[in-house]
């Protein structure tokens, strides 16, 4: 009886201890609690702010920032200068192709015929013919053939006919030669003018690279620093001789096909002034004979 009296009055104790041991407990789980919640409040701010940084869009990664646009912008500004030439040299390759094609080549058989009409005496059949063609061998002879009818309407001096005519067709050369070479020298220009940007863009972007490279010594790779840089200086020139090029060959292709048109336009000059020398000889010599009584 006396131990079960001990037993009981012992229990309450231990149950005091276990409920003061539980309550301690209770007080450290729980300031662990509310350490663990703190510390993870205290990091979402940093992992949403580093995932943030990772799913905002680079600036190398925009959507413009690919195939030749990306080239573009990595040559730096005179990329563009070099562009806007590439543009207009097209634009100039283009219209001359179209204006030249439009022109006639086989002239041949006009200038035979321009030539027997005026043996036959019809200078103005002749006028009328050339008048209905198009390009520089029928616009060099209607001028000669214009002032030939006029000044044979007004019975100008048989003997100074010839130097009026010859003196209309050097005048309205000029003026063919001129429309034939329109726009050439853009071409010209250009095939020069783009190489030589595009020496001056590397040789900015080697400026570039090199203070790159001194600002970055001993913190990078100096070799793929080197590279990179040039790489880029590079992309000038590449854009300057893709324009250049083409531009000196469409120049002196068209340069080419308007020499011909020019020593057909001075061949029929030519032939038109030997037979206008003809006519005038022999209006002369008729003009001459005396009237049989």
């Amino acid at each position: 009886m006396i131990l079960t009296l001990a037993q009981v009055d012992a229990k309450p104790d231990e149950t005091l201890k276990d409920a003061a041991a539980k309550k301690d407990g209770a007080v450290k789980s729980e300031k662990g609690g509310d350490a663990k919640p703190q510390a993870a409040a205290d990091a979402k701010p940093q992992a949403n702010a580093e995932t943030q940084a990772t799913t905002e869009e680079p600036a190398g990664d925009a959507w413009y920032y690919h195939g030749a646009m990306k080239y573009m912008i990595d040559g730096g500004v005179f990329m563009w200068p070099i562009l806007i030439l590439g543009v207009l040299a097209a634009g100039v390759m283009i219209e001359r192709t179209r204006s030249l094609r439009m022109l006639r080549t086989d002239t041949a058989a006009l200038r035979k015929q321009v030539q027997d009409l005026l043996h036959e005496g019809s200078a103005e059949e002749a006028l009328e013919k050339v008048s209905r063609e198009q390009g520089p061998v029928p616009a060099i002879l209607g001028a000669g053939l214009r002032k030939y009818v006029v000044l044979k309407r007004l019975n100008y001096d048989p003997a100074r006919i010839e130097e009026q005519v010859v003196k209309a067709m050097e005048d309205y050369g000029v003026h063919i030669v001129g429309a034939l070479e329109r726009h050439l020298p853009i071409l010209a220009t250009i095939s020069s003018v783009a190489p030589m940007i595009g020496f001056l863009g590397t040789v900015q972007g080697m400026v570039i690279a090199f203070d790159d490279i001194v600002a970055s010594v001993g913190t990078k790779n100096i070799v793929e620093l080197a590279a990179a840089g040039i790489r880029v200086a590079l992309l000038t020139t590449v854009l300057g001789l893709v324009v250049g090029i083409p531009a000196f060959t469409a120049y002196n292709y068209f340069t080419g096909v308007i020499n011909r048109f020019v020593l057909d336009v001075e061949e029929s000059a030519s032939e038109l002034i030997e037979t206008v020398t003809l006519q005038t000889t022999l209006d002369s010599k008729s003009a001459e004979q005396p009237v049989a009584t």
